[in-house]
């Protein structure tokens, strides 16, 4: 087990590109129990550009014989929090109506035929309650605050390989005193390569829309891998590449 990783700047790139240094490091390319948190008091995210650049860069070698499809942070992101689909001056329902419209279009993409994180978050209107619960019923209990991904239902099988859904569970944890919130995501696998950079930055686009909605702050992430690996074995070559280059440059 890796020692947890923790970015008090804000910085979601330094976070991520520990853990994958960390990870690739590690016997097998691959570590257990792996925890990141980022922290941003002053509730700004930050990035590098660079690193960001460079993974993009790597990720778009992914698909080259498909030019149609993406692999990039932001394709990432926007299946757990479609942030370019929401205004903050609007209801939240307008979100809610407006990607539900789009979700037949996006389930097109073979990569999405399981299911994508935000369609889960709205089923049972899990995301609705956890906001509503809280400011319309004045429930303070903390446990109400968390959205389930897996459901046994459709996600049990005996396929060897599927890779949906690999984030579990979201827990909302809002501090009335300091007036901020604290989101928690666990993952039953992570590869750092591929997902976990647009991982961290659609959970925390999740959370900010959350503390919007609650009026609070955003200014933490933990997220929780049980297996954390450096990439998907097809990749590791790759992965290694952008490990050096990255290195090189910091």
């Amino acid at each position: 087990m890796l020692d947890p990783i923790r970015e008090e700047s804000g910085n979601l790139s330094r976070a991520w590109l520990r853990a994958f240094v960390a990870t690739y490091e590690s016997p097998g390319h691959e570590a257990l129990g792996l925890a990141v948190e980022i922290r941003a008091p002053d509730q700004t995210l930050r990035e590098e550009s660079g690193i960001r650049r460079s993974l993009d860069r790597a990720l778009a070698g992914l698909h080259t014989n498909s030019p149609k499809r993406t692999a990039g942070v932001e394709t990432v992101a926007s299946t757990i929090f479609p942030k370019s689909l929401w205004n903050p001056s609007l209801p939240r329902d307008r979100l809610f109506s407006r990607y539900r419209r789009v979700l037949p279009f996006l389930k097109r993409d073979p990569r999405n035929a399981h299911g994508m994180y935000f369609e889960r978050f709205l089923q049972h209107d899990q995301l609705d309650h956890v906001i509503r619960t809280r400011v319309e019923a004045g429930n303070n209990r903390r446990s109400a605050y968390q959205l389930s991904v897996f459901d046994p239902s459709v996600d049990h099988g005996d396929w060897r390989q599927r890779g949906f859904p690999c984030l579990q569970q979201v827990s909302f944890v809002p501090d009335r005193d300091a007036g901020d919130v604290q989101v928690f995501a666990y993952y039953a696998t992570q590869t750092m390569f591929e997902k976990a950079y647009g991982n961290y930055l659609g959970l925390w686009d999740l959370g900010r829309f959350v503390a919007h909605c609650w009026g609070l702050k955003m200014t933490g992430l933990t997220c929780i891998a049980a297996v954390a690996k450096a990439a998907n074995d097809k990749n590791t070559t790759l992965a290694g590449r952008l490990k050096r280059e990255l290195e090189a440059a910091s």
